[in-house]
Parts: structure tokens; sequence; C-alpha cells
């Protein structure tokens, strides 16, 4: 089995991943302890959105690679 990320601008198209682009991943938890590693230099790279495969089959996503603003949380709780 091979694990692998399609990266994406917010449109869809498809974005490249910088300076570290991923290999094939050989468990589902290896691919996303990955992207939990470098999603912020994908982000800087341009890249919006990932979504995951195993063997060429869509198993989630697209997710955003966007912090949602915690402004509002933060004043709910304060």
């Amino acid at each position: 089995m091979a694990w692998t990320w399609r990266f994406e601008k917010a449109d869809g198209t498809e974005a490249a991943p910088g300076e570290n682009p991923p290999e094939d991943f050989s468990t589902q938890g290896d691919a996303e302890s990955w992207i939990g590693e470098y999603f912020k230099s994908l982000v800087d790279c341009g890249v919006d959105q990932a979504t995951l495969f195993e063997d060429g089959k869509k198993i989630y996503g697209p997710m955003s690679l966007h912090a949602e603003d915690s402004e509002g949380t933060e004043a709910a709780e304060a």
C-alpha cells in the first residue's frame, strides 16, 4: 500500500509542495504525521488544501491547511 498527498490551491488546481516534497508513505499515520510537520511550509509555498489517497483511492479531503481564525474563540473564553 502507498499513501500519498495531492496538494491544491483554493480553486482545486494542483500546487507544488515546495522544497519538501513527500515520498509515498507506507501507513496512513506516517502520511498524517508528515503533513502535520510540514503544513506551515506548504502554506508558505502556496498550497491551500490537501487530499489523502491510498493506492490512488481518495480517502479524505480536500482539507484546508489554513488555521482557523481563533480570535472569536478567545473572546468567548475571556
